[in-house]
């Protein structure tokens, strides 16, 4: 009886680690979002940085998580520690931007003092509104 219960329980825990080896691994790997697909909010870089130093919990609930179609002026292009290009754009307070890292490298590098328009998804107000998962669109 003993033995049956531990070979039960040895086979519940392999079949419980080979489902979180394929969702982590498989699953999340091939089923992300895409910004290009989805519905956007659109709104203006200055708006954005504007509403959450105004009432953050607000607009958490109105942009965190959702797709956003973002207008604005490049303020900074660089790379981060993983080789992504991140782009930030400017708002109206020199200490809070919108800081954006790009999904893929796009066809035309954003230049500073340009404007862009990208879409992507956000994730919350650090010092700045970060964007993940954007990509540059044509208005």
């Amino acid at each position: 009886m003993k033995k049956k219960i531990v070979l039960s329980l040895l086979l519940l825990g392999l079949i419980t680690g080979a489902g979180t080896w394929y969702y982590v691994f498989v699953y999340s790997a091939n089923h992300h979002r895409s910004a290009a697909e989805e519905k956007t909010i659109d709104i203006a870089a200055t708006q954005l940085v504007t509403e959450y130093q105004t009432n953050e919990s607000a607009s958490n609930a109105k942009y965190l998580n959702k797709a956003l179609k973002i207008v604005g002026e490049v303020s900074e292009v660089k790379k981060d520690q993983e080789g992504k290009t991140t782009v930030t754009i400017k708002s109206n307070d020199a200490f809070a931007n919108v800081f954006c890292t790009l999904q893929s490298p796009s066809a035309t590098s954003p230049t500073v003092g340009s404007k862009i328009c990208l879409k992507g998804f956000c994730t919350g107000f650090l010092s700045d509104v970060v964007i993940k998962d954007a990509i540059v669109v044509t208005e």
